[in-house]
């Protein structure tokens, strides 16, 4: 993590430490909404806060929420319990839970549930039965991205593999899904497996860090916000072979990752897929707690649509301003239009 980011992060946590402090006065007609995001240390998550923060704001300024209250963590269980333990404390009506871990927050989140507080997990979800899951399918988009990769390498070929962030449920499911695949291609061969903790600057170090001792690479599966971007930097600045013929790096939806694409494919025809899991799912959290504690009876599991770019539609996305992850915004109306009228 760059100290710009770096100061960004901790900005961000005093930002949800002041919003903690401040009064939640909840009432039937307007509950007060909370978010406890466990990691906050790349694009991604902050591009999710921010649409949760945007929603949240829409609703207060229309009435219908008392308050929201936001707490950014720095990744581990522990900060995340106490976290949950201090919304259980101040009588919150929801929370939205983006897990530090599918499984090691379900003790916490069950006393929230017993307190009467309703809980959704998204994005990376905790397993707590009482608890609604609002997920993306990361095995089945994984699976779809690797097999076009290895598609487009002819099934053969050495691949560095870049996993996430360390622990989550996303990370687990993406490189699962992407063993899966693998396995079907035996001459394709994993030379280094790395963490990029969905973090450009993490993935470009962890990348050349080991490019020197490496073969010549032919992909690199990945698992998103911005890594592809750090990747692509690191073996542009690895220079060699590479200068001439990049590896085929899957992209993670990094608006930076896709303006190099569309450069790249200029120049020399360069070619690859982007899919993404969309940061906008912090918005649809936020309206699906509200709708939630609002008497709405939504299925215990919802799945959210990912964005793919490709060949085909890359100069759709090529003017997005840099630094953005590829995702549309999710209203109260989308809601309710596709996951609550979904059972």
């Amino acid at each position: 993590m760059n100290r710009s980011r770096s100061t960004f992060w901790l900005a961000g946590i005093a930002v949800a430490a002041a919003l903690a402090a401040a009064p939640a006065a909840a009432s039937p007609d307007k509950p007060v909404i909370a978010l406890s995001n466990a990691y906050y240390g790349n694009t991604w998550r902050h591009q999710m806060v921010e649409a949760f923060e945007a929603e949240a704001k829409k609703a207060k300024e229309e009435g219908k929420i008392a308050d929201y209250i936001i707490l950014n963590g720095d990744g581990s269980v522990a900060q995340q319990n106490s976290q949950i333990a201090e919304l259980i404390l101040k009588k919150v009506d929801a929370i939205a839970v983006d897990a530090a871990s599918e499984t090691a927050v379900n003790g916490i989140i069950e006393k929230a549930c017993k307190a009467g507080i309703k809980v959704v997990s998204f994005d990376s979800v905790a397993s707590a039965p009482c608890n609604f899951q609002l997920n993306f399918d990361f095995t089945g988009y994984k699976k779809q991205q690797a097999e076009w990769v290895m598609k487009k390498i002819g099934g053969k070929g050495n691949i560095i593999v870049v996993r996430g962030v360390k622990g989550s449920a996303p990370d687990h499911d993406m490189f699962a899904a992407q063993e899966a695949v693998l396995k079907n291609y035996p001459d394709v061969k994993v030379v280094a497996t790395v963490y990029g903790q969905a973090t450009a600057s993490v993935a470009q170090a962890a990348i050349a860090n080991v490019l020197p001792s490496l073969p010549h690479v032919d992909a690199v599966l990945a698992q998103g916000g911005s890594d592809d971007t750090g990747i692509a930097q690191a073996f542009e600045q690895y220079g060699g072979d590479y200068a001439k013929k990049m590896p085929v790096i899957e992209g993670g939806g990094s608006s930076n990752f896709v303006q190099w694409w569309a450069k790249q494919k200029e120049e020399n025809g360069y070619s690859t897929i982007s899919m993404n899991t969309t940061p906008g799912i912090g918005g649809a959290a936020f309206w699906l707690a509200y709708k939630i504690v609002k008497g709405a009876e939504p299925p215990k599991t919802m799945i959210m649509p990912v964005a793919t770019v490709t060949d085909e539609n890359l100069k759709d996305y090529t003017s997005l301003p840099a630094g953005v992850i590829v995702s549309p915004s999710y209203s109260e109306e989308w809601v309710e239009k596709n996951l609550l009228a979904k059972k």
